[in-house]
Parts: C-alpha cells; structure tokens; sequence
C-alpha cells in the first residue's frame, strides 16, 4: 500500500515538474497574484497559506456584493423612472387620442390645402422652367430688339443659338401633342430671329470693309458664318464689301503708280515708264501682292462659313473687286505696246505678263481680270512678233553686196546676233517651244530669203561659198537651242546642195588643171584597142599627167579654188576637198588598173606610175 501511494505521489511529482508552467497563462496569473500577499516562505506562512486564500476569496466576494448592491440600487431607480414615464406617455396618447377626434376635420382640410400648395409648387416650377427654356429674358430681348443697331456685342451669337434651340425643342413639343403651344413659340421665335439678323446684317455690312482691324475680326467672321443661312442677306454683305474693296484696291493702284507711298517712299511707278520692262514689271509686281491680300481678306471674312462652294464665293468676289484695276492697267501695258521699242525689250514684257497671268490666274481665274490679262498677253505676243518682223525686214530692206572673202554681211550678222539674244530669253521661259519655233520663223525666212537675193547675183562658185558660209552661221545659231530640229534638217539640206554644187566646180577646176578630161573620155571608149596605141595615152604623155598627181599628192591645199578657202567651216572645206579629190582619185585608179592591163600592151607598166591609188589617196587625204 505504501508503495502505491508512493507511486501515486511519484506520478505527481513528475507531472508537476513536467508541467511547463511558463506557458500557462492563468497558473502565472496566480502566481502574481498569489505574491502580492505571500511575502513571506516559511514554515508558519505555508501552514495559513490555505486559510489566507480562503479569506482573501472572501473578502472579493464581499466586495463583489457590495458592488452588485449598488447597481442594484441604480436598476431600481431607473424602473422607478420608466415607471413614470410610462404613466405620463399614456396620460399624453388619452389627451392625443381626445384631441385628435375633436380636430379630424381641421387635419382633412389641412391635408388637402397641403396637396394642393404642392401641387401649385410643382406647377410654379414646370412653368419657370419653361418659360426659361422656351422665352429670352429681358436682357436677351434688348440684345436682339434694342434700337442701337450699331453696337454689337458677342452676347448677341449666343442669344442667337438659344432661339435656334428654342425652335429645335418645339419640334419635340409638336411630337408631344402640344402643337399650338408649339407654333406659337416658333412664330415668335422666328420674329425675334428675324430681328436679329437684321440687326447682325447692317452692323456687318457697315463693318465688313474693316475685316482686317483686329477689334473686328472675330465679330464680323461670326456674323457672315450666321448671315450664311439667309442666302440674301449674305449676299449683300458680299456685294458691298466687293463695291468697297474694288474702290479701295483701285484707289491704292492708282496712287501707287501717281503717287507713290507716304512720302514718296517708294516713288511712284510712273516715274519709270520710260523702261517699259521695269514699269510693267512694278505693275504687275503691285497688282500680284494686293491681289493675294484681297483673298487673304475674303477668307478670313469667311473663314468661318460653310466650306461647302465657298471656294466659288471667294472667286467670283476677287473676280469683282479687281474688275477696278483692269482699264487703268490695259491702258498703260497698250501703250507701251504700241509705241516703238525693241523686239528683245517686247519680248520681256511678253514673258512678264505671262508669268504674272499664272501668279494671278491661280487666285482670280475668270472674270474681267482674267479676260484683260489674257488679252494683254496675246496683244503683246502679236505686238512682238510684229515688231521682230518689222526690226528684220528694216535690216533687210537694203541687199548688200557679199564682201569680198564672202563671209556673212553685217546686216546678216546683226540679225543673228538679235536671234540669238531672243531665243536665250526664250529658251528659259514658258511655253518656249512655240515660241522658239515662231521666232525663229519670223527671223530665218525672211533672212534666207535675202540671202538667196544676195547670193543670185554671183558667180556659181562664189554663189555657193556665201550660202554656205551664211547657212553654217545660221545653222551655228540654231543649234545651240532645243525645237529646231526641223528648221536645222532644211539648213543642212540647203548646205549640201551647195556643197554637191562646190564639189562640182572644184572637180572640174581639177580635171582640167591635171588636163584630165582627154584621159577620162578615151578611158571610158571602149571601142579602141590598146590603149598604148592611141593617142594621147603614150607613156611619155601619161608621165607628165603623173608628176602633176605627184605634186598635187604633195601640196594638195594648192589645188583648191580660192573661193574653197574662203569657207567658214573647216568641215565644210574638207567636204568639198574630200569629194573632189574622189573624183580624181577615181579616174587615176582607173588610168592605174588599165596601164598593168597586159591588154594595153604598156611595157614595165610598174615603172609609168610612182604611187599606187592607195598610197595617192593616203597622200591627198
């Protein structure tokens, strides 16, 4: 027995030094609690250690119960109170209850008057609604019907939208069945619209001139952009502005070429019409710049409308307002037109107006404007031709003699000399292909035509050497351009005839110095017999012809005519040199091949001829 109960004491002894009393939350809270009274470890303290937790557990319960007594005490005066309050709260339903039956007639009325204030309310408010969103306001009607119709101010845009909206929001009136109501808002809107236009058509049309002035701007580019919906109101803001401008634009033209700028800076045009390319070119310089500004102005007057066709409204405007400046213009460029100037300074205005037509055709491309310059254009390409052909035929009038080393006269010179000037000018400009061709039409027919004259009154010979010598300069001239292909063909044509002509001349100059002629014609009978036999063709007669082909082998420049000298073309010289000396060199071949012919009956035919025809035509040519 005493071993169990050892055992069972062991069992606990383990468990309590096994227990991990630092993990136990409430055995540490004991512990705490526990040395707050225990201060003390002796044998005496262990002994009450019982009896001193056994009465401090007392005195907590005690303290406890004091405590409860008095919340106890605090509930009971509480129910104490509800008590009351519950017996007041029944006195006071008895008195409603009392009340409420006397005055059930007094709450009826009240009630309905109540319902019927609210629904006054909702109706006040539904109608302030709508008389804001379907009526202008006092201030609204001032901007639109107020008698200072001069004064515009941006308010009067905005009044404008709201009318616009208006009417847009009667059309969903009318799809909610209030059709009269409706109608009757949109006929007064109308009218006050109306009103308003009116108003924003004659402050614009009294302004618009002014569309430049910053102040302006924005309200007059806003009245055209509203104007745009009344057709006509816009297009009379349209023709009065063109009328101003037109006048103002002509004004300034004209005091620009009589006057000049403030103080004489610049000077006016006029003052350099004795220089008829720098007047025309002032002018048109003039005219481009102020007409690219009128369109800057016209855009920017439109430049808030409808992009639809507006490209047309501000054509046909600048086409009106530059109408102005067309008779003073045409008078000025038709009087330096007629009156006598060089073909070459006619030219420059020719290229002037064409140049300056394009500039101003992209802005303005129809009306009288375009019409003038047009016909300024065409009358100055007439004047010039006229007057190129009136500045060659007074070179022309008079034929002159060729010179003696038959090279091209002055008069012939001068004119290409004039020729080429022109068409360098003209190869750099526009539309240069025809008139490169006319002007050389107008130069070259009439020159060829003198200088077949001239040339008719000579020998053959001489004839062919000035053709050529003046067809090489011609030809010279023309080749440097592009387009004259065809005229350079006929050129060359005509130069070879007269080359075949030349080469016919100096052959025969040939033929008859080398006393050729006899040998030609008994070579080419062929009814003789041997030609050694026939007379004329013996070896001793044959070697004089032959030291003559060797001389002339040697110095062959001293068998030329001396007009063939006078050539201006070294290629045309060596042409004639070549092709006549062909003729001989043919002949001497066969003079050559019939001599080593054993039917001729020639001994040592080898030692007759020094050169072969090989090594005679290396030496001529």
């Amino acid at each position: 027995m005493s071993v169990e109960k050892e055992h069972v004491l062991s069992k606990r002894l383990n468990k309590i030094i096994q227990a991990r009393i630092e993990n136990d939350e409430e055995t540490v809270n004991a512990f705490k609690q526990l040395s707050t009274f225990y201060t003390e470890n002796s044998l005496q303290a262990r002994r009450n250690l019982r009896s001193q937790i056994e009465k401090r557990s007392l005195d907590v319960n005690k303290q406890f119960l004091r405590s409860f007594q008095e919340v106890k005490h605090a509930f009971d005066s509480i129910y104490n109170d509800i008590a009351d309050m519950s017996k007041s709260i029944q006195d006071m339903e008895s008195r409603l209850q009392s009340t409420k039956s006397r005055t059930k007639h007094l709450l009826q009325q009240t009630s309905v008057l109540q319902n019927e204030r609210e629904r006054s309310i909702n109706q006040q408010k539904i109608v302030n609604v709508l008389l804001e969103r379907f009526q202008l306001t006092s201030e609204q009607l001032y901007i639109i019907q107020g008698n200072k119709e001069f004064l515009l101010t941006p308010e009067i845009f905005n009044v404008l939208d709201k009318i616009q909206e208006i009417r847009n929001d009667c059309k969903i009136l009318m799809q909610s069945g209030l059709q009269t109501l409706a109608l009757d808002i949109m006929e007064q809107m109308t009218t006050y619209q109306e009103a308003g236009l009116e108003k924003l058509y004659r402050w614009t049309q009294s302004h618009c001139r002014n569309v430049e002035n910053p102040e302006l701007t924005d309200l007059v580019t806003q009245s055209m952009a509203r104007l745009q919906h009344r057709q006509v109101l816009f297009k009379y803001v349209i023709d009065e502005y063109c009328i101003c401008r037109r006048s103002k634009i002509t004004d300034d033209f004209i005091n620009a070429l009589t006057r000049g700028g403030p103080s004489g800076n610049p000077a006016p045009i006029e003052m350099r019409a004795h220089d008829s390319q720098i007047y025309v070119t002032d002018m048109l310089v003039w005219l481009n710049k102020a007409i690219a500004l009128e369109k800057q102005n016209v855009s920017l007057l439109l430049k808030l409308c409808n992009k639809v066709e507006l490209d047309d409204i501000i054509t046909d405007s600048l086409a009106v307002i530059c109408e102005g400046i067309c008779q003073p213009l045409k008078m000025r460029v038709d009087k330096i037109l007629n009156v006598p100037s060089q073909a070459s300074v006619l030219y420059s205005v020719v290229n002037l107006l064409r140049y300056y037509r394009k500039c101003i055709c992209k802005i303005v491309n129809k009306g009288v404007v375009q019409e003038t310059l047009t016909g300024l254009q065409e009358n100055s390409e007439k004047c010039f031709l006229a007057t190129l052909q009136k500045q060659v035929d007074s070179k022309l009038v008079r034929v002159e003699a060729p010179p003696r080393d038959l090279s091209p006269t002055t008069a012939i010179t001068n004119l290409l000399a004039l020729l080429r000037d022109i068409l360098s000018t003209a190869n750099m400009s526009e539309g240069r292909e025809t008139d490169m061709v006319k002007i050389a039409q107008t130069v070259m027919d009439p020159l060829l035509r003198a200088v077949n004259e001239q040339a008719s009154r000579l020998p053959p010979t001489d004839m062919a050497v000035y053709m050529l010598n003046c067809m090489y300069e011609m030809y010279t001239c023309l080749s440097l351009y592009e387009f004259m292909d065809d005229r350079l063909e006929r050129l060359q044509a005509q130069s070879d005839a007269q080359i075949d002509t030349l080469t016919s001349e100096q052959a025969g100059s040939l033929v008859a110095n080398l006393n050729l002629g006899p040998i030609y014609t008994i070579l080419q009978d062929q009814s003789h017999g041997a030609l050694s036999e026939v007379p004329g063709m013996e070896p001793s007669n044959l070697k004089n012809f032959l030291d003559k082909m060797d001389y002339l082998g040697s110095h062959p420049d001293t068998a030329l005519l001396p007009q063939v000298h006078l050539l201006t073309s070294s290629k045309h010289k060596k042409s004639v040199q070549k092709r006549s000396f062909d003729v001989i060199l043919a002949i001497y071949k066969q003079l050559y091949q019939a001599v080593l012919d054993p039917v001729n009956k020639y001994e040592n035919p080898q030692s007759i001829f020094h050169k072969s025809p090989e090594e005679l035509e290396s030496a001529l040519l």
